[in-house]
């Protein structure tokens, strides 16, 4: 949490109406876009001018939450994006702790500003480009750190059902709905908190979990044949080719979660999805491990990227098959 002098100073500075814009990473997922549409209704209810900026358009599995059409969308309105970010007072950014997590086109638009910047993140190894912040890896999520701060500035009693809803997306998403090993008994509180102030947490796991298209179940159908097992390594990957995205009309948010299913495998401590972006160049890698398997330093180390120990994220700008055949033959290095 931020120090006790630092709370004291921003509480200040946040009982006058202020203009401020709150800023996501790039693909943003359910912390991502819950931490922010939370964080943006709490301080509507402090009378501030306030938007939310993400550098990408937002999955479609999460078009439901409260104020989320709302967004602005950098890659398609960045004139109005440069502008509301040139007249703010504050700039939020949430669950990332690196301004390159934006976007190479966000990020020198966010570098260029000398607005005082406030980063409430989970992921390890901070930039420095903050005015305050709140940086702490043992929290599952930055909605959890979210209820945190609001409680931390005393305002609890401003939590209402829309506030309360967005924070809980964000909880159930990050945690893999609470089995992950960051999810303790203070999350629970958190969570009970958020339900006594009115949410529906049956209704809200279904539209997120329970509303897959056909053209979901079908992509999921693919991946899992695509699944390998490197029973050598103790590890799993999944691919899905650009060919196989467009066959099952694939829509931002569908792959979402599939990677977990190659670490529910017997014997298996760590695996990967391999995504292949024709229009970036890229192929998206996510990696997920168990135990002290530290995915944050391979992705680090090998691919561009980096997050949690057990979660992290990458990329790669080889050909799919070249990425497949880089990772394998890191692992049987690594375990010389």
């Amino acid at each position: 949490m931020l120090n006790e002098n630092e709370l004291i100073a921003l509480k200040s500075e946040l009982q006058t109406p202020k203009k401020i814009v709150i800023v996501s990473h790039r693909n943003p997922d359910g912390d991502a876009i819950g931490s922010s549409l939370g964080l943006l209704h709490f301080l509507k209810e402090l009378k501030h001018e306030v938007c939310f900026i993400s550098p990408n358009e937002y999955p479609d599995f999460l078009a439901w939450m409260p104020n989320v059409s709302n967004t602005i969308i950098f890659e398609k309105e960045t004139d109005k994006a440069n502008e509301l970010l040139k007249s703010s007072d504050y700039i939020f950014t949430l669950d990332f702790n690196a301004l390159h997590r934006t976007g190479e086109q966000m990020e020198k638009a966010l570098q260029s500003l000398t607005i005082p910047m406030i980063m409430i993140d989970h992921h390890q190894e901070p930039d420095s480009y903050p005015l305050y912040t709140f940086s702490e890896t043992s929290y599952g999520s930055t909605c959890e750190m979210i209820y945190d701060f609001i409680n931390a500035l005393g305002f609890n009693q401003l939590i209402n059902k829309e506030i309360a809803t967005c924070l809980y997306v964000g909880i159930t998403t990050d945690s893999g709905s609470f089995r992950f090993p960051k999810t303790t008994a203070k999350t629970h509180t958190c969570v009970a908190d958020l339900i006594s102030k009115g949410i529906n947490n049956s209704e809200i796991h279904n539209l997120l979990f329970d509303n897959a298209s056909y053209s979901r179940l079908q992509l999921l159908g693919r991946a899992l044949q695509n699944l390998t097992l490197l029973k050598e390594y103790k590890a799993s990957y999944i691919t899905l080719s650009q060919e196989e995205l467009d066959t099952y009309k694939y829509k931002k948010g569908d792959t979402e979660g599939i990677v977990n299913y190659g670490l529910s495998l017997e014997g298996i401590n760590m695996t990967a999805i391999f995504i292949e972006n024709k229009e970036e160049g890229i192929i998206k890698i996510s990696f997920r491990s168990q135990g002290n398997v530290d995915v944050n330093q391979f992705a680090r180390k090998y691919f561009n990227g980096g997050g949690h120990i057990n979660a992290a994220g990458g990329k790669s700008f080889l050909s799919l098959e070249e990425t497949v055949k880089q990772f394998i033959a890191i692992l049987a290095e690594e375990k010389k």
